[in-house]
């Protein structure tokens, strides 16, 4: 499943699920591009590696505009190329459909992942990806860790304790948002770690606002120890069944979502101009899921929350207003770049 900072839509509010499978495009993807596939007639250049980047991200199946009209337009190329790689490492895991082969072509994916920071550029998207890792001084961890949490979706359905689910979420959410913040120039110790804490909450909150959908392809994220400290027993899930003992679980989830969204809202004031609303947007994006589940009584079971069309507008405008608001104050941190610290 790709990390929510990308997976996030205003539409639908949380991940595209597995189950809307992109597998055709995939294939077909694969078979040219992948560890069979014969050298191309044209070796790939730049520019023809770049469009494949952007037309790979702008063109997914889940309509994310993974480039906003608020980011500005330099960064537009260099969100495309890192969007590729990610998607690329989620359809590994996801879409090839037999554990072992995935294991084996998410190897391969790191193989060619350290292929590029070697200088041997083979695959189009490392081809793309190259430049981008060079102007932003991107280490390689935060790549490996991605390919890291596929591999373990292999083999991992269910979670004994929440630190076992925040260790996964470590690797699949907190990556993407630490490349975020290369793209940004803004990486150092203080921001990883707000990120951190928007990224974890983020999936988080998708995690809850999909407990029926993953529970019905095998997958439960919610920790046996939460649910069983709850009174709710592994076999309740099985007829999907809503008590006290659920509704209690399912708030405690909830509320501790909402603390790692909001211990990581500072982190939009550190950021350069309009970036610090793309940011707002994801947080308060998370925020609004949780509201959703809560306003229906934590009843996931029966009814998966979404982020409706008027709530989006109201996201936007909100994010905006709060960008206004702190230009308006005095001394405040017009959000300028800040030095770098590769931890």
């Amino acid at each position: 499943m790709i990390v929510p900072a990308f997976r996030f839509t205003m539409s639908d509010g949380g991940r595209v699920h597995e189950t809307e499978s992109r597998l055709p495009l995939f294939a077909h993807d694969l078979e040219r591009y992948g560890p069979q596939a014969p050298p191309p007639a044209i070796p790939f250049d730049q520019c023809t590696a770049e469009v494949y980047c952007r037309t790979l991200a702008t063109s997914h199946y889940e309509n994310f505009p993974v480039v906003s009209w608020l980011l500005p337009k330099g960064l537009h190329q260099h969100f495309y190329n890192v969007y590729a790689y990610c998607r690329w490492a989620d359809d590994l895991g996801d879409e090839v459909g037999d554990t072992a082969k995935s294991l084996e072509l998410l190897n391969w994916w790191r193989g060619e992942l350290n292929a590029c920071y070697e200088g041997r550029l083979r695959h189009p998207v490392f081809i793309a990806l190259k430049p981008t890792i060079d102007a932003f001084s991107i280490p390689r961890q935060p790549f490996l860790d991605l390919i890291s949490a596929f591999e373990q979706d292999q083999s991992i359905l269910e979670y004994d304790s929440f630190d076992q689910l925040r260790d996964y979420c470590r690797r699949s959410a907190d990556p993407v948002g630490r490349l975020v913040l290369f793209l940004c120039r803004a990486y150092n110790e203080q921001n990883v770690i707000w990120s951190d804490s928007i990224c974890t909450g983020l999936q988080l909150a998708n995690f809850w606002q999909d407990v029926a959908r993953d529970f019905a392809i095998g997958r439960i994220y919610l920790p046996k120890e939460d649910y069983l400290r709850f009174g709710y027993d592994r076999r309740d899930f099985d007829v999907r069944r809503i008590n006290p003992a659920f509704l209690e679980l399912m708030k405690f989830e909830v509320d501790r979502a909402r603390q790692f969204l909001r211990q990581g809202l500072p982190l939009v004031e550190q950021l350069p101009g309009r970036l610090q609303v793309d940011i707002d947007l994801f947080a308060h994006g998370g925020l609004r899921i949780l509201d959703r589940i809560e306003a229906i009584g934590y009843r996931v079971w029966e009814t998966r929350p979404k982020v409706s069309k008027l709530d989006a507008v109201g996201l936007v405008m909100g994010a905006l207003w709060r960008q206004l608001f702190r230009r308006s104050r005095p001394g405040q941190n017009q959000g300028q770049p800040t030095s770098r610290e590769h931890s």
